[in-house]
């Protein structure tokens, strides 16, 4: 099978011809027509988390994938052949990933596709869209509450704001000029110009009571620690970078963490539901063809990426 993989950490990406995966127990094997590009993929290609993730090599890279089952194995309940699946494949330790033709997944890391849109949409949904609901989840995003996104014109930042807005925040979201309409239509009760001047600023010109959440999807600690500014007394900062010092926060009176995310079949059973239903638009800036892969890792790892990148796989 065609496949985009790496033959060691730091190695350029490669489409190779590679074997067949067989699914074990519990697993089960996907034809894809689509994987969605995350920034987590080029990092766990170059080798960014060390030891901490084990790998076998030919690595086939990519997370987030949508396609159609074509084989279960032994124990698998949730699943049968021919159904629309999405949700996540990468498998370091196995060398399995979703930038391939076919990939195997636990049972328990995928879900019923969403039935009103394409497989690229399901796509681009699982990472990006688990990582948004858990935010809003886990800084307590309510009814009444004021939530400042930093980064938000991205893929979490996009289906953040949708969440957020949705519980009825009052949502401000960073976005340059030519994005601001596309926020406001999202959810965001204002944008912020981030090129314009310093976003803390603007916010307390706007806001001088400040907001109640603060959600960070680009800073680095000293930016972080700026925007922190913006935060009421007992509010919440989170960064998704790990730019959050909890001790510092703590003197702040603010309630702060660094996000890490928690992925469930049940977080992706909700999204697709959220889909269905038109309350969430996953937006796809880009479709290419798995021979672009390599380019399109280049382009996220340099910063110049625009919107969410799906490849095409099969039809």
């Amino acid at each position: 099978m065609r496949a985009v993989a790496v033959s060691a950490f730091g190695a350029q990406p490669q489409l190779m011809d590679l074997p067949q995966p067989e699914p074990g127990p519990g697993e089960v094997l996907v034809r894809l027509a689509a994987a969605g590009l995350n920034p987590v993929d080029w990092k766990l290609a170059d080798g960014t988390f060390g030891d901490a993730v084990p790998a076998s090599f030919p690595l086939v890279l990519g997370t987030d994938g949508a396609g159609e089952v074509l084989a279960t194995g032994t124990g698998v309940r949730r699943f049968t052949v021919g159904d629309a699946v999405f949700g996540q494949f990468q498998r370091p330790e196995q060398g399995g990933g979703s930038y391939c033709e076919l990939a195997v997944a636990d049972e328990n890391a995928i879900a019923p596709a969403a039935r009103s849109v394409t497989y690229a949409t399901s796509a681009a949904l699982p990472t990006a869209g688990m990582t948004a609901y858990n935010l809003v989840e886990e800084t307590r995003v309510s009814e009444g509450r004021r939530v400042l996104i930093v980064g938000a014109t991205g893929g979490v930042g996009t289906l953040a704001t949708q969440l957020a807005a949705g519980r009825g925040a009052e949502v401000i979201a960073t976005a340059r000029p030519a994005k601001a309409e596309l926020m406001r239509t999202l959810g965001a009760a204002e944008t912020v110009d981030h090129t314009a001047g310093r976003v803390a600023d603007q916010v307390l010109a706007a806001h001088p009571d400040g907001v109640d959440v603060l959600i960070d999807l680009a800073s680095g600690p000293e930016e972080f620690d700026e925007m922190t500014r913006t935060v009421r007394d007992g509010g919440t900062a989170v960064s998704t970078i790990g730019s959050a010092d909890a001790d510092a926060l703590t003197e702040k009176n603010l309630r702060g963490f660094n996000f890490v995310n928690r992925p469930s079949p049940q977080l992706l059973d909700i999204l697709a539901g959220q889909v269905d239903a038109g309350r969430l638009t996953v937006l796809v800036g880009r479709e290419v063809a798995l021979e672009e892969a390599s380019d399109v890792l280049t382009a996220s790892r340099n910063g110049r990426a625009q919107g969410k990148t799906v490849l095409a796989i099969s039809g």
